[in-house]
């Protein structure tokens, strides 16, 4: 027998993979916002935007959440700038460690 809570928590994690930082800002670009625009909507400073982007911090929450969001709804709107570029690591790839 399944727990619910459990396969909830681990949906959770699935759900919550961030693309890669390079598709973050191409997903950014393809809708035609600026950083301050996103930071301006996800209740951040627009250098906080600047570093997910490059890959030098993450988002935490509850920014993490939001911002987690709208990547998701432009990934729907603008799906050929939700693809990494060959060679581009994945959210697999990459380290864990900071944040």
């Amino acid at each position: 027998m399944t727990d619910p809570d459990r396969l909830k928590r681990v949906d959770a994690l699935v759900d919550d993979v961030l693309p890669p930082p390079a598709v973050r800002a191409k997903l950014r670009l393809a809708a035609g916002l600026t950083q301050q625009e996103v930071a301006e909507a996800v209740g951040v400073k627009r250098l906080a935007v600047a570093r997910w982007e490059l890959g030098q911090t993450h988002p935490r929450r509850p920014h993490r959440a939001v911002y987690l969001h709208l990547l998701n709804r432009l990934a729907e709107r603008y799906p050929e700038a939700a693809k990494p570029d060959e060679g581009m690591p994945t959210p697999a790839s990459e380290s864990r460690g900071s944040g």
